[in-house]
């Protein structure tokens, strides 16, 4: 008896977990309070806990909450030849690269990597129209749910951000919608000298909460003491005076963070804004 009545427990979580991951459950904090339960009675593992609420993140989360700036993209220009640009190829450690005409809008396809190693191996004479592969465009308010299930489908790796005005906004890619549910994906080519923020057209900045009070400091010109936290998720913490959920907002010194992924144990990602009258800049070139 208590076999079954667990069975119809299990199949009650899942269902209602795709509804929430679907949009259409409106009870996602009650599922929430019955995980976190199941947690702690060791029914569920902390790990296990972290990536079921990352997936329902994901399902509020849109994709220029997670994108590449488009200041931020590795790009090959079309009428390059390869020995140009091998070496930026290289150095990027990345797989796929948009290819651009005479802008970084105007986007003519998708080079990946591993066709660039089979010209170099074959020795053949080498033409971009022949190796570069279609370019897929995503709206910024797209979910990154939704697109999950497109680069599932579609078997897609990476598609094109589009702004409003037709123009491209960044890059996205299936890496960067599954570290929201599992955490960091790091190989060997990701260092502490990547990015922590991600500026964005509207004004806004998506800044990973474990960045150093120091170097956000830095980068936004601001003054947030760094004595008693090292990190601005600290800062923001601290302000809230408890630990923030998903969506809280609050303005610290004149700057609104709004949190948009967290756990039960820290912040992940905030977005940042109101900084119209300080001039960020920092090391991704992108002021």
């Amino acid at each position: 008896m208590s076999n079954s009545h667990s069975g119809n427990g299990t199949r009650g979580w899942i269902e209602r977990l795709t509804q929430v991951v679907l949009g259409d459950s409106p009870d996602r904090e009650k599922l929430l309070e019955q995980l976190r339960e199941a947690e702690s009675h060791n029914i569920l593992d902390a790990d296990a806990l972290s990536m079921i609420e990352g997936v329902l993140q994901v399902a509020d989360m849109q994709v220029r909450d997670v994108m590449v700036p488009r200041a931020q993209m590795v790009v090959v220009e079309h009428d390059a030849a390869p020995e140009t640009f091998v070496e930026t190829i290289i150095e990027s450690g990345h797989s796929r690269f948009p290819v651009i005409g005479d802008s970084r809008d105007d986007i003519e396809g998708i080079l990946l990597a591993k066709d660039l190693l089979y010209h170099f191996a074959r020795g053949e004479k080498f033409s971009m129209r022949d190796y570069m592969r279609p370019a897929v465009f995503i709206p910024e308010s797209k979910r990154l749910n939704v697109l999950l299930a497109d680069f599932r489908s579609k078997r897609n790796h990476m598609a094109m951000v589009a702004d409003e005005y037709g123009g491209v906004a960044g890059l996205v890619t299936i890496e960067d919608v599954l570290e929201q549910i599992v955490g960091e994906i790091d190989d060997e080519h990701d260092t502490e000298e990547a990015p922590f923020v991600k500026r964005h057209r509207n004004g806004e900045f998506t800044v990973k909460a474990l960045t150093s009070v120091e170097e956000f400091n830095a980068y936004f010109h601001t003054s947030f003491e760094d004595e008693e936290f090292d990190t601005i998720g600290g800062v923001v913490i601290k302000a809230f005076g408890h630990l923030p959920k998903r969506g809280d907002e609050r303005v610290i010194e004149g700057v609104r963070f709004k949190v948009l992924r967290a756990d039960k144990r820290r912040v992940h990602l905030l977005r940042v804004s109101g900084l119209d009258d300080l001039q960020p800049g920092g090391r991704d070139g992108s002021s």
